[in-house]
C-alpha cells in the first residue's frame, strides 16, 4: 500500500500536487464556515448530563432560555468627575442602554477579498440589562451579552466596535466606562500584546526557514516544508470539519488552532525525514535519476513515517474514551488530521520531491557532494558508543533531577484568565472595591418542580436564606422564577474571585452542601455557574487520567512491537520516552508553580503533554531504533552498528525536534498557553536531543543485538545491502 501511494506519486507528480493545490485552495476557504458549524463555546456543554453542573446548565437552557453560546461582558458606567451617581444619571444611562441595545454591530472585516464573504459573520444585536449599583452609587453595572466564543475573531471585532460605541455615547455624557469579563479580558491581553504576538511568530517562522536554509544550504528546501505542509494542513481542517458534521461531534473553539500547531510540527518533520534521505541517496549514486531515487526514498521512510503516524493516530484516539467531551471530540479530531498528514506525506511530498529533482538543493553547490567522514555527528555517535554508560547515566540523571519537580505538584482549573494588568482587570478589581467578586460572573442555584406544583418564591425561601447563610457567599439575588413557574434561578455572589480556587472549593463544597440540605419536597436543584463548572471538569479529568493514559501507553507499544519485531525494544522505548515526559511535566511544575508562584499546571496540561510528548517522542526513537537495526544486520560489532545510526540520523532528529520545538514556542504567544507552550518546547527536545540521540544509543551500544531479542541476536553475513530494503532511516 504504501509503495503504491510513494509510487504513483513519484511517477505522476504533477497530477498529484495539482490535486492537492485544489483540495486545499478549495478548502482553505471553506473551513471558517465549516467550523463554525461544529464548534461550541461553553465548558459546561462538554460534561456528561450526570455532573451537577452539566444538569444546571441543562435546566438554565430549557427553562430559561439561556443561550449556551452566549458570553457576557459587565460594563461599569460612572461619573467621570467621581461624584456619586444621582437619578438623572441614572435615567441617562439607561437611556443611553436601551439605545445600545437596539444597535445592530457590524462585524469589521479586514479587508473586502472574496475569501471574506466565507467568513461567519458574527454581527448581532447585543442584549443589555442592568445588573447592579454599587452602594453609595459610585458606578453602575451592566450586563452585555454577546453570541459566539470569545476566541473567535469575528465575536471580538464585534465586542471591539461595541465598546468604543459605548465609550463614545457615554463620554459625551460626562461618564467613563469600563469593561471586564472572559471576552473583555481576552481582547485587552490580545490588543496588549499585538506588536509581540506578530513579531514573535514571524521571528519563529524565520528561525525554522533559517535552519533549513542552514542544514539544506537551499532557499527551494528552506521554503518548501512549511508551505507543502501548509497546504495539507489546509485539507486536514477540512477533514477534520467534515467528520465532525457527519457524526455530530462538537468540537471545543480551541481545537483548530492546536491542529495547526500540530500538522504543522510532524508535518514538517516527516518532510525533513524526506529530504535528508533524499540528499543521502543522491549523494551516493549520482548517475541514477533523480525521480527514481524519489520513488526509492519515499518507499522506504514512507513505512517509518506510517509507523509514527499510526502512534500519534492511537494515543489521541484514546482520548475517545475520556468523560470530558472536550478531550473526547479534541483526541478524534487531531487523529483525524493526522491520518491525512500522514496520506499528504506518502503522496504530496514525494511528488514534490520527483517534480523538483536536484533542482531541490539550488542553489548550493556543496548540497549534493559526499559528506565528510568526521563531523558532529559521528563525534557523538562515537561518544556515545565509547562511554555508554557514563553517557546513560549522565542522561537519566538529567531527566530525573527534572523529574523532581513533581513532588507536590497541583492542578489549576483556572480558566486562563491574564495576570497582566490589562483595563479589564483594572474594572474587575474597582468592582471587587465595592461589590462581592462574583457579581460579574455568579455561581447559580437552578431549582425545576418534579411534583407538577408550581413554584413560588416562599416555597424557596428557605433554600434562598440557606445559602445568604454559607460562608464566603457575599450576597444573594432574588429568586427569579420562570415564564410557567416550573423552575426558579437563585443567583449567588461569592466574595472569592470566580476564577479562584477559593471559588470552587465553596461551590463544589458548602453551597452543595446547603442544596443538598434544604432544597423543599417535590423539587430538584442543581448549582450552576463557572466555578461549579471547572469543579465538574477537575472530577471527569482526574477520571478520564486513570484511563486514557494506560490505554494510549499500550497501543503505542503494541505498534512499537508490531513495527520493531522485538519484545526488548519496544520496552525500552516505552520507558524512555516516559521519562522524558515525567521530566517535561516536572520542569513545568518547577517553573511555574514553584518558582513563578502560579496555583499549579493547567489542568490539560498533563494529559497533552502525555499524548504529544510519548507519541511525537516515539516518532524519533522509530527513526532512531529503526535505523540502529539496520545497521546492526550488518557485519561488525553492536557499538560499531549504534555509532553509524547515531552518525546518519542526528542530524535529521536535531532538525526536526529544533523544527517542532520552534512550532510549540509560537503558542507562546497565544494569550494562557504559556504553560502548553513552554512544556511542548522543553519535551520535544528532551525527547529528540537526549532521549533519541543519547539515553536510546547508549542502552542499545550496552545491549547489543540483545536488543532485538528474540529476532535479530546475529548480523546476517554478506548482508551488506540488506540495508537497502529495509523502511525508514537517514543516513
Amino acid at each position: 500500500m504504501i509503495r503504491a501511494l510513494t509510487g504513483y506519486s513519484t511517477t505522476h507528480p504533477w497530477k498529484v500536487i495539482a490535486l492537492w493545490a485544489v483540495l486545499g485552495v478549495a478548502l482553505s476557504a471553506l473551513t471558517p464556515t465549516l467550523f463554525d458549524r461544529v464548534t461550541q463555546n461553553q465548558a459546561g456543554d462538554f460534561l456528561p448530563r450526570g455532573y451537577d453542573s452539566a444538569a444546571a446548565l441543562h435546566i438554565a437552557k430549557e427553562r430559561f432560555g439561556v443561550n449556551p453560546d452566549a458570553t457576557t461582558v459587565t460594563m461599569l458606567v460612572a461619573r467621570s468627575d467621581g461624584e456619586a451617581l444621582t437619578a438623572p444619571d441614572r435615567r441617562r444611562i439607561e437611556a443611553e442602554a436601551a439605545k445600545l441595545a437596539k444597535r445592530r454591530v457590524i462585524m469589521p472585516r479586514e479587508d473586502d477579498g472574496p475569501q471574506q464573504f466565507l467568513i461567519p459573520d458574527r454581527s448581532q444585536t447585543p442584549r443589555i440589562a442592568p445588573a447592579m449599583t454599587a452602594p453609595g452609587g459610585s458606578f453602575q453595572l451592566l450586563s452585555v451579552e454577546l453570541v459566539g466564543n470569545r476566541a473567535d475573531k469575528g465575536v471580538q471585532g464585534v465586542y471591539r466596535t461595541f465598546r468604543d460605541a459605548a465609550r463614545t455615547r457615554f463620554a459625551e455624557a460626562g461618564m467613563r466606562t469600563g469593561f471586564t469579563g472572559a471576552l473583555a479580558d481576552t481582547v485587552d491581553t490580545i490588543d496588549s500584546r499585538k506588536i509581540v504576538t506578530t513579531v514573535g511568530s514571524g521571528i519563529i517562522m524565520g528561525l525554522i526557514i533559517l535552519l533549513n536554509v542552514l542544514v539544506f544550504r537551499s532557499v527551494l528546501a528552506a521554503l518548501l516544508p512549511p508551505l507543502a505542509v501548509a497546504l495539507i494542513g489546509f485539507v486536514a481542517a477540512g477533514a477534520v470539519a467534515g467528520a465532525a458534521m457527519l457524526t455530530g461531534l462538537k468540537l471545543d473553539a480551541s481545537t483548530p488552532g492546536l491542529i495547526n500547531v500540530v500538522l504543522l510540527g510532524i508535518g514538517i518533520d516527516y518532510l525533513l525525514f524526506l529530504l535528508f534521505r533524499f540528499r543521502e541517496h543522491l549523494r551516493e549514486r549520482p548517475e541514477q535519476s533523480a525521480r527514481e531515487v524519489a520513488a526509492q526514498v519515499s518507499a522506504r521512510v514512507g513505512a517509518a513515517i506510517t509507523s509514527a503516524a499510526l502512534t500519534i493516530v492511537a494515543a489521541f484516539a484514546t482520548l475517545g474514551l475520556a468523560t470530558f467531551g472536550q478531550f473526547r471530540s479534541m483526541g478524534p479530531a487531531i487523529a483525524v488530521a493526522v491520518l491525512v498528514m500522514m496520506i499528504g506525506s506518502l503522496t504530496l511530498l514525494p511528488a514534490l520531491l520527483a517534480a523538483a529533482g536536484r533542482k531541490m538543493f539550488w542553489p548550493s553547490r556543496t548540497a549534493l557532494r559526499p559528506e565528510p567522514g568526521v563531523g558532529r555527528a559521528a563525534r557523538l555517535g562515537a561518544l556515545v558508543t565509547r562511554r555508554p554508560l557514563t553517557m546513560l547515566t549522565v542522561s537519566v540523571a538529567l531527566l530525573a533531577a527534572l523529574a523532581a519537580g513533581l513532588i507536590g505538584i497541583h492542578m489549576d482549573y483556572g480558566q486562563g484568565g491574564s495576570a497582566a494588568r490589562t483595563p479589564a482587570a483594572a474594572t474587575a478589581a474597582e468592582i471587587s472595591r465595592a461589590l462581592p467578586a462574583g457579581v460579574s460572573d455568579p455561581t447559580s442555584v437552578y431549582v425545576a418542580a418534579k411534583d407538577g406544583r408550581a413554584l413560588t418564591t416562599d416555597r424557596l425561601d428557605g433554600l434562598s436564606r440557606a445559602l445568604s447563610e454559607v460562608g464566603g457567599v457575599g450576597q444573594t439575588a432574588p429568586t427569579v422564577l420562570n415564564q410557567d413557574h416550573s423552575a426558579a434561578r437563585i443567583d449567588l455572589y461569592p466574595t472569592a474571585d470566580p476564577q479562584s480556587r477559593q471559588a470552587r472549593d465553596l461551590a463544589s463544597g458548602p453551597i452543595r452542601a446547603a442544596v443538598a440540605r434544604h432544597t423543599p419536597a417535590g423539587t430538584t436543584a442543581h448549582v450552576g455557574g463557572t466555578p461549579a463548572v471547572v469543579a465538574d471538569i477537575s472530577t471527569a479529568v482526574d477520571h478520564d487520567l486513570t484511563i486514557v493514559f494506560p490505554v494510549a501507553a499500550a497501543l503505542i507499544a503494541l505498534i512499537l512491537l508490531l513495527l520493531l519485531r522485538s519484545l526488548l525494544a519496544p520496552l525500552i522505548l516505552m520507558l524512555s520516552v516516559g521519562l522524558g515526559f515525567a521530566a517535561t511535566l516536572g520542569a513545568a511544575a518547577l517553573l511555574f508553580q514553584h518558582v513563578l508562584g502560579e496555583p499549579g499546571v493547567g489542568f490539560t496540561l498533563p494529559l497533552v503533554l502525555f499524548l504529544f510528548v510519548v507519541a511525537l517522542g516515539t516518532d524519533y526513537n522509530i527513526l532512531i531504533a529503526d535505523r540502529i537495526r539496520e545497521e546492526m544486520r550488518r557485519s561488525g560489532t553492536a557499538r560499531a552498528a549504534v555509532a553509524r545510526a547515531v552518525r546518519h540520523t542526528t542530524p535529521a532528529i536535531a532538525t526536526a525536534g529544533l523544527v517542532l520545538a520552534a512550532s510549540f514556542a509560537s503558542l507562546v504567544t497565544s494569550p494562557g498557553n504559556e504553560q502548553i507552550a513552554f512544556a511542548m518546547t522543553l519535551g520535544i527536545m528532551l525527547s529528540a536531543l537526549v532521549v533519541s540521540l543519547v539515553l536510546v544509543p547508549a542502552l542499545a551500544a550496552l545491549l547489543g543485538r540483545a536488543v532485538w531479542w528474540p529476532l535479530l541476536t546475529e548480523p546476517r553475513a554478506g548482508n551488506r545491502s540488506a540495508r537497502n530494503h529495509l523502511p525508514g532511516g537517514n543516513r
